[in-house]
């Protein structure tokens, strides 16, 4: 009796979802909380403002496709095509996008909030005042991307490579860094007190003005950097390579 009850009560669910999906995908709405469109093409796609709510959305094609302001919380984007798509002031908070292909993306103002980028790839794109804090980006490819006065406070990018990148005035207090490619970057003003930058490459990159208190800077390649006005209070130099090639200590 009680299982012929849920039968009765879970096929009319079942029955909503689907119908919601398929009016989803003919464009009829822009909602479709916790729907499965994993491989869909959404190319170009005007989907602004819409609610995908822990939506399965592994391997969709988003390329070029308007989300601004699209809720995307908790969503399954691994592996996801999301070149050049506008995904300014979206929530996508704890969202899964392991592997996925973010070039030249827009993510301004963009609810990142411990969100996984693990080996995305993603030069070029840009996270102006995005919050990404305790995200993971680990081995991520974040090579020219913008992410001035973006929140990084307590992230993770261990081994992403952030060549070239803008982080002027970004949050990186307590991020991890080990091992991160900061050749070229721009990092005038940020904040890094008690990161973690052992093993960083940060040649040529412009820490002008820069707080790095409690850093930690060991095995770090500083060289060429520029360290004007620099904050280095209790700042860890453990075989760090300074910007004038000598080693501290």
């Amino acid at each position: 009796m009680c299982i012929l009850a849920a039968l009765l009560w879970a096929a009319p669910i079942a029955c909503a979802q689907a119908d919601q999906r398929e009016d989803f995908l003919a464009g009829r709405t822009k909602q479709c909380t916790g729907c499965s469109l994993s491989g869909e093409n959404f190319k170009r796609r005007d989907l602004s403002g819409a609610d995908l709510t822990g939506a399965n959305l592994r391997r969709a094609n988003f390329h070029d496709a308007r989300l601004a302001g699209a809720k995307l919380a908790g969503v399954d984007l691994t592996e996801a095509n999301l070149n050049k798509a506008n995904l300014s002031r979206a929530d996508l908070a704890g969202a899964k996008l392991n592997e996925a292909m973010l070039y030249g993306a827009i993510l301004d103002a963009a609810r990142l909030a411990g969100a996984d980028f693990t080996e995305a790839l993603m030069g070029t794109a840009r996270f102006l005042r995005a919050d990404l804090a305790k995200a993971v980006l680990r081995n991520a490819d974040m090579r020219k991307t913008r992410l001035d006065g973006a929140v990084l406070s307590g992230a993770d990018l261990s081994g992403a490579a952030l060549d070239e990148a803008l982080l002027r005035d970004a949050q990186l207090d307590g991020a991890v860094l080990a091992g991160v490619r900061l050749m070229g970057a721009d990092l005038v003003g940020a904040r890094l007190t008690a990161a973690d930058l052992r093993d960083a490459d940060a040649l040529r990159a412009n820490l002008r003005g820069a707080d790095l208190t409690g850093a930690n800077l060991a095995e770090a390649n500083l060289r060429q950097a520029n360290l004007y006005e620099a904050k280095l209070d209790g700042a860890i130099f453990r075989d760090t390579i300074m910007p004038d090639g000598t080693k501290q200590p």
